[in-house]
């Protein structure tokens, strides 16, 4: 999916920084044009209130991995919020149930910030 996603975002023009690294969190775009950060996140491993099943086995280990990640994700978006970065937190769930809506949704904040620059 994530591929997909990439791949449709460059079709529609929009330029971007994949795993980047030098920027906080490491987000799996980066949009420096559109001082933009986007965050294609897991299910389970981000905690979704929705679809996130703990393991039944080491459950404390678990519950305090994912709660680590949930802490540093917001963390993440404090920083960027803080430094005039717009930031998409796209859920696994969102993507496998209507991706050509998320695509499309992206499409639309990424050009809403550009029209607000005119």
């Amino acid at each position: 999916m994530e591929i997909s996603f990439r791949k449709a975002l460059w079709k529609a023009g929009y330029r971007y920084k994949k795993n980047a690294l030098n920027y906080f969190g490491k987000p799996d775009l980066a949009l420096r044009k559109h001082k933009t950060v986007i965050f294609l996140d897991s299910c389970f491993w981000h905690g979704c209130e929705e679809h996130c099943r703990m393991p039944s086995t080491k459950r404390d280990y678990w519950v305090a991995k994912i709660e680590r990640n949930k802490r540093r994700d917001a963390e993440v978006n404090e920083y960027y919020q803080n430094n005039g970065w717009r930031i998409l937190r796209i859920w696994e769930h969102e993507m496998t149930g209507g991706f050509d809506d998320v695509v499309a949704r992206t499409i639309n904040i990424l050009s809403d910030k550009e029209q607000s620059k005119s």
